[in-house]
Parts: structure tokens; sequence; C-alpha cells
């Protein structure tokens, strides 16, 4: 992964990432707004190349799944300048 200025996150992203926050606050709200928060906060770090990070499913030149929470995982793409947050997914535990 490249280290890229900016961050974009798209509406199919800020979607899935509300729709998780509803989800979780059925049972606590401030576990939910809680994680939207953290999970924001790793979007804004991706710029970082130093920070630890998992990575998943590789596609050359397209989509990198990134594993940055036991439960989620990111679907991007990056360029030499942005990073592109597509989509967020829940994943099984292994």
């Amino acid at each position: 992964m490249t280290t890229c200025e900016a961050r974009v996150r798209t509406q199919p992203h800020l979607d899935d990432l509300d729709a998780i926050e509803v989800y979780i606050a059925k049972d606590s709200r401030q576990a939910a707004t809680a994680l939207w928060l953290e999970i924001n906060d790793q979007v804004e770090k991706l710029a970082d190349p130093n920070r630890p990070r998992r990575i998943g499913l590789i596609v050359p030149g397209t989509i990198i799944e990134l594993v940055f929470h036991k439960n989620y995982v990111l679907i991007l793409d990056e360029d030499q300048t942005t990073d592109t947050v597509w989509k967020m997914l829940k994943h099984a535990i292994r």
C-alpha cells in the first residue's frame, strides 16, 4: 500500500457505516458511536505507512481488502494521491 494524501469515503461506505451504527445502537448507543468513530479514525490513518495493517485479498490495479477490525473489512482502491473506500463488509471470524 502506498501513502496517499487523501481519503475518499463513497456514499455506499457511509451508508454501510451508518447501518452498522444503527444496528449496534439497539444494544448500546455508546458502543455504536465508539465503533463509528474508530472506523472513521482507521480510514484517516490509511496514509500512515507505519500503521500496522492486515491485508486481505488484493486484486492488482483494482481493489484491496483491508482487515481493520475483528468483524469488519474495508474494500478500497488507491492511486498515488487518493485512497477511495468503497464498502465496508462484516466478515465471519475464523
